[in-house]
């Protein structure tokens, strides 16, 4: 049995087929139940493996909530609703464009409505791609689907297994990695034309210490208010429109 609604897949046969047959982007998390049959759970073990996904084993309830009541026999999943964009080929396409491409790298941004908000502005401002990390994020799910109105089907997201590495591709590649800090360079002398990555950090940490080792500049936006800090989706907004004037002055 399964749940398109609800971003879920359950049942012992339905959980099984998904994990034997679907691309590993397709699935955001694997979820078993503690005490199973271990032969069952020998499987799921085999097939998550392959697959490099990471199991996480929680007692009956948790799934009950899950699935609100569906007979999930041990085993549920949750996947994208939505097919991920394959970053090598993304970059390949890009590379036969006249104009540099304008990429935008979230780290575990974890709030659905952030991103599904994010995916709505850089469709309105011409980002070529979004790259997600598969772990500690927030996937394509019903709701960013809901709250980009239209946007998931016109930008493209690559997930991918390592942010670190991912960077360290593109700068290889020829791209210009930017990221946001509270020391950074004022934002509004940013120029972005070029083979350009803007990368958004997490709601609450920023961006990772590993990541923003690889940053070739750190942008900043000035505050003179109480609060010292944005709204993840709202400071991306910010900062996609100073692309966008940058790369199309009046």
């Amino acid at each position: 049995m399964s749940s398109s609604e609800r971003d879920f897949v359950f049942g012992k046969h339905a959980g099984l087929d998904f994990l034997k047959t679907q691309d590993a982007g397709r699935i955001n998390k694997v979820f078993l139940q503690q005490g199973v049959q271990e032969s069952f759970a020998k499987e799921v073990y085999g097939l998550a493996k392959d697959k490099g996904l990471i199991i996480q084993t929680v007692p009956k309830n948790k799934l009950d909530r899950l699935v609100a009541g569906g007979n999930h026999q041990g085993l549920v999943l949750a996947v994208a609703s939505f097919e991920y964009a394959e970053l090598t080929a993304l970059l390949a396409e890009f590379d036969q464009r006249a104009e540099d491409p304008f990429l935008l790298m979230l780290d575990s941004i974890e709030d659905p409505h952030n991103l599904g908000s994010i995916l709505r502005t850089a469709d309105a401002t011409g980002v070529a791609a979004v790259i997600i990390p598969k772990r500690h994020a927030t996937g394509l799910t019903s709701v960013v689907a809901k709250t980009s109105t239209g946007a998931i089907d016109h930008v493209p997201v690559a997930r991918v297994g390592n942010l670190v590495q991912t960077s360290q591709l593109l700068k290889k590649r020829g791209y210009w990695l930017f990221g946001t800090d509270m020391d950074g360079t004022d934002y509004r002398r940013w120029d972005s034309k070029g083979k350009t990555v803007l990368v958004i950090g997490n709601e609450g940490k920023g961006i990772s210490r590993l990541l923003k080792e690889q940053m070739d500049q750190m942008l900043t936006l000035p505050m003179v208010g109480h609060v010292q800090s944005l709204n993840a989706s709202v400071a991306t907004g910010v900062l996609l429109y100073q692309m966008l004037n940058s790369r199309n002055p009046l």
